[in-house]
């Protein structure tokens, strides 16, 4: 077998994956190389709020150990970014330095907080939650400090506000959107969050937007659009990330708000894929884990030569959430419209929600909030599009339910 290197540029979750599925039953690279440009491999982000919380330890974050990476003979190098691509010679090189040749290139350069544009965000005491790094200085600073506001209700916002109510911080989460999580709730399935998130001692405030930090050296209030005035010591902005696309961007690959891939991952050079929050997929990027897992599943099976038809399909991927320990679930579309028609079952003793939306009888979207078990079986329904007439009326009950009603 000729000699074929594989480098992988950015070892988060999403490129950790990767390489599990790359290393279940072999593959025909001789060379693995990744490279990451935090000082540490892979760890589980995912738990980043728990241990902001108080709730998880640094040592529970840790994915691979090294045994795992030398067993499978996987070369890795980290705190050294990637700088440049060298397409013609198939060659990247990193700011140290270092110099790799490779036949097939994955680019999972992940993303980074978006700015907020507005007068004040370089001020002391403004800072993100999305990494090792931050998450440390967060907790040091919560140690210190009274006061926080958050810019953003989705998910690492919310993540972060709760951590820092856990370590007994006072904190305002202000959203300019009416509603949280608006991306991945309805209506309803957004109100019962922040209603349960203020019984937990947050403030929330939505339909409202920053429009300066106020501050000498540090900040010390944020200003609002309405002109009101929200007291602090401490602000972590939440609001969207941007794709790491400069390095692709400058190779020449084509990129839009993220690297431009097709559904098998590939980009437009045939020997170079991106996966995870760098890439976009017919206009859509993606900020959570599992859209990124199940590419890499995908991405696995193209490089092995075995994908038999494999594509990444991100209208039917499920977004499973558990913000301050409540499930939620949703899949496709999660808005009515003039085309579908919506069944809603919900317990107001026990908190739970449920809305399904169904065109022609079949099922094209799912928001579940409190209990969330039946939610890959409802993602499966709107994957295969089965005609659920027979089980209308048991739907919302879930799949015993229904099963037990056929």
């Amino acid at each position: 077998m000729s000699r074929r290197t594989l480098v992988i540029c950015g070892h988060g979750m999403v490129a950790q994956r990767l390489l599990e599925h790359l290393c279940e039953g072999g593959h025909p690279f001789s060379r693995v190389v990744v490279l990451g440009a935090e000082p540490e491999p892979a760890y589980n982000r995912v738990l980043l709020s728990s241990v902001l919380a108080g709730d998880a330890t640094m040592d529970q974050l840790q994915l691979r150990g090294d045994t795992w990476f030398d067993a499978n003979g996987i070369e890795r190098y980290y705190g050294d970014l990637v700088t440049t691509i060298n397409r013609p010679r198939q060659r990247i090189v990193t700011a140290a330095g270092r110099e790799l040749a490779y036949d097939t290139l994955v680019l999972a350069t992940g993303a980074r907080p978006a700015s907020l544009g507005i007068p004040g965000d370089d001020l002391g005491g403004v800072l993100t939650f999305r990494d090792l790094r931050d998450t440390r200085q967060l907790i040091e600073l919560s140690q210190r400090h009274g006061r926080a506001v958050v810019i953003g209700g989705g998910f690492l916002g919310l993540e972060a506000a709760e951590g820092l109510r856990c370590r007994g911080m006072a904190v305002t989460v202000l959203h300019r959107n009416p509603h949280l999580l608006n991306r991945q709730l309805d209506t309803t399935g957004s109100e019962l969050l922040a209603a349960s998130l203020q019984e937990r001692g947050l403030s929330i405030r939505t339909g409202v937007s920053p429009v300066a930090l106020l501050g000498k050296r540090r900040v010390r209030a944020v200003q609002l659009d309405d002109n009101t005035l929200v007291s602090t010591d401490l602000v972590v902005t939440a609001a969207g990330i941007r794709p790491n696309t400069e390095v692709a961007a400058a190779a020449g690959l084509e990129c839009g708000r993220g690297i431009r891939v097709d559904r098998q991952l590939r980009t437009s050079d045939s020997t170079i894929f991106a996966l995870g929050e760098c890439c976009e997929i017919d206009g859509q990027t993606f900020g959570l884990v599992d859209p990124g897992y199940e590419q890499a599943r995908v991405l696995a099976h193209v490089l092995k030569g075995s994908d038999k038809g494999e594509v990444f399909r991100s209208a039917t991927q499920p977004t499973r959430l558990k913000i301050s320990g409540i499930p939620i679930f949703s899949c496709g579309q999660t808005q009515l419209d003039e085309h579908t028609e919506s069944i809603v079952w919900q317990d107001h003793d026990q908190n739970r929600y449920c809305r399904l939306l169904l065109r022609d009888g079949r099922l094209v979207g799912s928001v579940l909030f409190g209990e969330t078990r039946d939610g890959p079986w409802y993602a499966e329904q709107i994957q295969k599009g089965n005609d659920l007439t027979p089980w209308r009326a048991t739907l919302a009950f879930g799949r015993d339910y229904c099963e037990q009603a056929a």
